[in-house]
């Protein structure tokens, strides 16, 4: 038997979770889709198109049973620097280059690109590839569940 997981719980529904799937951060952001636990158990996800899901992320099947959804250690690139502004520097270059990116205050993390890793290594930083869950910044707009108000 398949569930199919329709609802994203908020982060104010507390639910015990009857099943966990650890997903890839590319994986996260497929609102339709079908899994497989660890289990064996078949999973389809039907989300609002557009959904992203983060580590800890609890969601809903049709017939009432609660998925935590957890991020799976995948490659990285971890990237550190000398400096707190080094890591900046290094951030606005990834930036300018629309890559998906983690953000920490020690480091960067980003999906293994050679091209990528020589740039920063360049600019003087240390780049180690590792198995990490990664994270990257949902981005400025359309944020799911993410609301800020900016008062002027």
């Amino acid at each position: 038997m398949s569930l199919v997981f329709i609802r994203k719980l908020s982060k104010a529904e507390k639910r015990e979770a009857d099943l966990t799937l650890a997903l890839t951060a590319e994986e996260r952001t497929r609102s339709r889709h079908k899994f497989q636990t660890p289990e064996g158990q078949t999973v389809f996800l039907q989300l609002d198109r557009g959904t992203v899901l983060y580590d800890n992320d609890l969601l809903q099947s049709d017939s009432d049973t609660v998925l935590r959804i957890v991020a799976k250690p995948e490659p990285v690139l971890m990237v550190q620097a000398p400096t707190p502004l080094d890591l900046l520097r290094g951030a606005y270059h990834l930036g300018n280059r629309h890559v998906p990116l983690e953000i920490t205050s020690t480091c960067l993390r980003l999906a293994p690109d050679s091209v990528l890793q020589n740039m920063l290594e360049q600019l003087g930083m240390d780049v180690t590839e590792e198995m990490h869950p990664f994270q990257p910044e949902a981005g400025a707009y359309g944020q799911q569940g993410h609301h800020h108000s900016h008062s002027h």
